[in-house]
């Protein structure tokens, strides 16, 4: 039975598991970021791993910029946001079981209303198969139902931690390009787009029904160059292809090996070969910034 009640003490992590999720490379990301900087924006959110990390570690001295082009991504960040308890009275009453899963996917959410469009993004995430988030070319969600016996989808402390957390956030639906109406001198830019894919059949999921080209990722260095003309301090992670590294080829590439749980083919989950771009120069050369490969936290691969 739901029970209202505040744990302060909570501390706000990624509550959905989001294929390219940076959970086990935070020790990078933040050895790579800046010391000191103004607004944090993240132009493509996901399970915003970095940012709860930041907001844990003090370092957000002004309202950050959340954004993505997925509106059911951000209509959940939203609904937390605005009213975290009517999502968690919600999700409360949701049974795990398969014909509920079902009935739930087949509804449109876009004539839910908000909290109720939320409780059915963190049910499907949370219970579907392999934690994925796929839609198909006319925008619907077709993943299937998982096998899990224990699914977390009832973290309730969790989501009020993570509501505390968006009180000091502003998150809206934007393209990427929007970074540049906003990003001024010392603000911080963090880009995790959809990767490169490493092969033809390597794009296993679709996060939008436009999906991500070869064309948006180089309209994405073009917004990348452009900040750090600017000012701003930009960093930028990719899978590790020549055609990335051609594109930021006038930039500060360092290799890292990202923990990967989240795939529809086995042999491809586990350390897979990434890059981390920078538009400034890195911090002398250490451990972290060779590897870092954390079983606990790719489990969830939640960011």
């Amino acid at each position: 039975m739901y029970r209202h009640g505040l744990n302060r003490k909570a501390r706000p992590r990624p509550f959905l598991k989001w294929a390219g999720g940076k959970t086990a490379l935070l020790p990078v990301l933040l050895a790579h970021a800046p010391p000191d900087f103004g607004v944090y924006h993240e132009p493509f959110l996901g399970g915003g791993a970095l940012f709860f990390a930041l907001y844990r570690l003090g370092r957000l001295q002004h309202p950050a910029r959340l954004s993505d082009i997925n509106a059911e991504l951000i209509d959940t960040y939203r609904a937390l946001k605005e009213d975290v308890e009517a999502v968690i009275r919600l999700l409360d009453t949701y049974p795990h079981n398969e014909e509920f899963y079902y009935h739930l996917r087949a509804l449109d959410p876009w004539q839910l209303p908000l909290a109720e469009r939320a409780a059915r993004m963190i049910y499907l995430n949370k219970t579907g198969y392999n934690g994925l988030y796929r839609v198909n070319r006319a925008g619907k969600f077709n993943v299937p139902f998982g096998r899990y016996k224990k699914p977390n989808y009832k973290d309730f402390d969790n989501l009020r931690a993570v509501a505390r957390a968006l009180s000091h956030a502003h998150v809206e639906v934007a393209p990427f390009e929007q970074v540049l109406e906003h990003a001024q001198p010392g603000d911080f830019v963090y880009f995790d787009p959809p990767y490169d894919p490493v092969s033809r059949t390597a794009k296993f999921t679709q996060y939008h029904a436009q999906g991500f080209t070869r064309r948006d990722q180089e309209r994405l260095a073009r917004v990348f160059y452009q900040l750090r003309e600017r000012g701003v301090w930009v960093m930028l992670s990719n899978a590790d292809t020549p055609f990335i590294r051609a594109l930021y080829a006038e930039a500060h590439i360092v290799p890292v090996q990202a923990p990967r749980a989240i795939n529809s083919k086995g042999h491809r989950r586990g350390p897979q070969p990434e890059v981390l771009v920078l538009g400034y120069a890195p911090p002398a050369a250490g451990p972290l910034l060779r590897s870092v490969v954390s079983p606990s936290a790719a489990d969830d691969q939640t960011a």
